[in-house]
């Protein structure tokens, strides 16, 4: 990579997470996905000062013969429009590229979500997993504040300890991008943080007279983060699901938060509600949840309408000609 190439990729990811928060995870894709078109024009004897709309074009063709999805060259497209945009505000270009370039789109596809039933069972695994009572109090703490939330796994992981205090019936969750929000929290979510709680205390009591530093994480580790790590959470969840005899592959952190959205939606809550509760930014992205339970209605029609069965409907009317 040449070194003008690198400072451009340095100081946009730089001001990505100084004026926008973007987390790590987001900066790290940008990073990748913006390398990988350096490496194609380097190929083509090209650079970023000198791109042309045509190129970017013509890499974006290349991303779609190497097989890679729409989502992927979505995501690789935003990335250099993003580039090319904070090169323009810079004076580092007099021209965006990019900036009339349509995505490819992204296929609709319906979350996979999980039905009350096989959540209170994931719910009961959690109670009963564990080397100990502490392990067992942390994965129903873990479990309930999902569920009870909508959390995003990276929003649950990293949660300060400072913002459970008090019995709270209001958490405040940081989100994407650095914006607050508030969640109520359910009385069994409530109960499972207090007893976490008083374990957590104990914890720092006990480092406090060893002379240890004390984790400002509800969920602490040893790793480098300081917390529980995403990863970690997903391979506990996965545990859960197979003690609790639900299919592992429906099972990751982000369906516990589908369920969370689509089960209030089925009770009644208000769409509103729940794109504050979730933190998205457009509803649209909430209205998802509609379509999940349109469908899932139509499919409870199929299977329990008694209509729905060709051999029931036959053999009803011969039943009710033999009995005229």
């Amino acid at each position: 990579m040449q070194t003008e190439t690198f400072h451009w990729i340095s100081t946009f990811l730089e001001a990505q997470s100084a004026e926008l928060g973007a987390a790590t995870n987001t900066q790290l894709a940008y990073g990748r996905d913006l390398k990988d078109f350096d490496a194609y024009l380097a190929r083509q004897k090209h650079d970023f000062t000198t791109v042309t709309r045509a190129e970017v074009e013509a890499y974006l063709v290349y991303c779609d013969a190497q097989g890679l999805a729409k989502s992927t060259r979505a995501r690789r497209l935003s990335a250099i429009k993003q580039l090319y945009r904070f090169a323009f505000e810079e004076g580092l270009r007099s021209e965006n590229p990019a900036i009339q370039i349509s995505g490819p789109g992204q296929d609709k596809r319906l979350p996979k979500i999980l039905s009350v039933e096989e959540v209170d069972r994931l719910l009961e695994a959690a109670r009963a997993s564990g080397r100990n009572l502490s392990d067992q109090t942390r994965n129903t703490c873990l479990m309930e504040l999902l569920y009870a939330t909508g959390m995003r796994v990276s929003e649950l992981v990293s949660l300060p300890i400072a913002a459970t205090r008090g019995d709270p019936r209001l958490l405040l969750i940081m989100g994407k991008g650095g914006k607050e929000r508030m969640v109520p929290l359910s009385p069994p979510a409530r109960e499972a943080l207090t007893e976490w709680l008083a374990i957590r205390d104990a914890q720092d009591e006990a480092d406090r007279l060893k002379k240890k530093p004390l984790s400002r994480f509800l969920f602490p580790s040893r790793g480098v983060s300081g917390h529980l790590t995403r990863h970690r959470f997903y391979l506990l969840i996965k545990e859960f699901a197979v003690a609790g005899g639900v299919t592992p592959s429906k099972v990751t952190p982000h369906t516990l938060r589908h369920a969370f959205a689509t089960h209030l939606l089925a009770n009644g809550a208000d769409l509103r509600a729940i794109q504050t509760m979730l933190g998205h930014a457009d509803v649209a992205t909430t209205e998802i949840y509609t379509h999940v339970l349109e469908e899932r209605l139509s499919e409870l029609v199929l299977e329990r309408h008694p209509l729905a069965n060709e051999g029931t409907r036959k053999s009803g009317g011969k039943m009710s000609s033999e009995g005229q």
